[in-house]
């Protein structure tokens, strides 16, 4: 029986092309949950503690930057002398709100130079040590710049000066605030899902050498 329909002779399509597929990705930048918080938490003692006692020197700088107000104690009480008594309070709060900030700043930073910590720990870590320092801060200042006695504001001719005094107490929170900030924008910085983890094949501690 002979062929009656016309033959196509144009040639088969060959099929499109397909890239190779791609090498999986590591399981390292998976988040593995609360086990790695925990490790993260562990790393991240060295971070807390180290941000607890730069509380001491934040302190410090606020007492030495601060503006203070003179009064000279006459019979009729006690007069000011230089820098008008009202803006003291707002320029002690000013300070310590830009210390803080700093010290945040920095404190972010350097937690994220912790590759082998990065995650979510380490931002538990940083509001915690952040939020200690600011509360140590806070009574380091205070503590080196208390006021007068009773005894001083009686003494006539004498000159005292006004205490170190937080007025606003949100001012605290600068510190948190600024270290997560920092925190956050290097991870929006970095391209790596992983965030740059350096861990061990196994997913376990680092290598040795890294942090």
């Amino acid at each position: 029986m002979g062929f009656t329909g016309p033959v196509s002779t144009s040639p088969t399509p060959a099929p499109p092309l397909q890239a190779p597929p791609g090498p999986a990705p590591s399981r390292d930048v998976f988040w593995r949950g609360w086990p790695e918080v925990q490790q993260d938490l562990q790393r991240g003692r060295w971070v807390l503690a180290g941000l607890a006692l730069a509380g001491i020197p934040a302190g410090v700088l606020w007492w030495l930057l601060a503006p203070r107000a003179d009064y000279r104690i006459t019979a009729d009480g006690p007069v000011a002398v230089g820098l008008p008594a009202a803006e003291v309070p707002v320029g002690d709060d000013s300070v310590l709100l830009l210390v803080l900030l700093g010290l945040g700043l920095v404190a972010g930073v350097l937690a994220w130079l912790r590759r082998g910590a990065r995650g979510v720990g380490m931002l538990l870590v940083l509001a915690l040590g952040a939020s200690l320092a600011a509360v140590g801060a806070w009574q380091v200042g205070a503590l080196l710049g208390q006021g007068p006695t009773e005894a001083d504001l009686t003494a006539v001719g004498s000159t005292v000066t006004t205490g170190l005094t937080l007025r606003a107490l949100p001012v605290l929170a600068a510190a948190p605030f600024a270290a997560l900030l920092a925190y956050l924008a290097c991870v929006l910085g970095t391209a790596d899902d992983g965030l740059g983890r350096e861990v061990a094949p196994s997913g376990g501690s680092p290598r040795a050498g890294e942090g």
